[in-house]
């Protein structure tokens, strides 16, 4: 089957079996593989992409389910070589070790401001619970989410 998607901005248009996951149709039709496979379960967060602007879990996701949408993936955040603030604090906070689950976390990061713009330590636990990393304990990741939940109210 034939499917419609603005990935990053850029119009897709690609054949797709029916039974391709959106996780899949990213990394190997668009050749966006910042996107991660890490469960397939939708357990793990790492394949966390913004689906018209709300996070979804793309490896529990059919590629014909996003026909006609917008995606975001962790390669179009930045606006050219300006990081996303939520990039940014990831960065200047160590809110990352070997990267895998980063994209993703990202992601569910920027949609969690979106609808919470002054999150408290909580509500970030909260908000990122369906993201896993095995390396930083979330310590320095929610610290980043926080600091970048400020470096953006004070950009409004």
């Amino acid at each position: 089957m034939r499917i419609g998607t603005t990935v990053n901005g850029a119009a897709q248009d690609h054949e797709v079996e029916p039974r391709t996951l959106l996780v899949q149709y990213l990394r190997e039709a668009c050749g966006l593989t910042g996107t991660k496979i890490g469960c397939d379960t939708s357990s793990c967060g790492a394949c966390t992409v913004l689906l018209d602007g709300e996070s979804v879990k793309s490896c529990t996701m059919l590629a014909a389910q996003a026909d006609g949408a917008a995606i975001t993936t962790i390669e179009g955040l930045a606006q050219g070589e300006k990081w996303h603030p939520v990039q940014t604090a990831f960065h200047e906070n160590h809110g990352l070790q070997c990267g895998y689950c980063t994209a993703g976390m990202v992601l569910a990061a920027v949609s969690l401001l979106d609808e919470i713009p002054n999150p408290t330590e909580q509500d970030v636990r909260l908000g990122l619970e369906g993201n896993l990393c095995r390396c930083t304990g979330y310590h320095n990741i929610v610290k980043s989410v926080l600091a970048a939940a400020e470096t953006m109210r004070g950009a409004k």
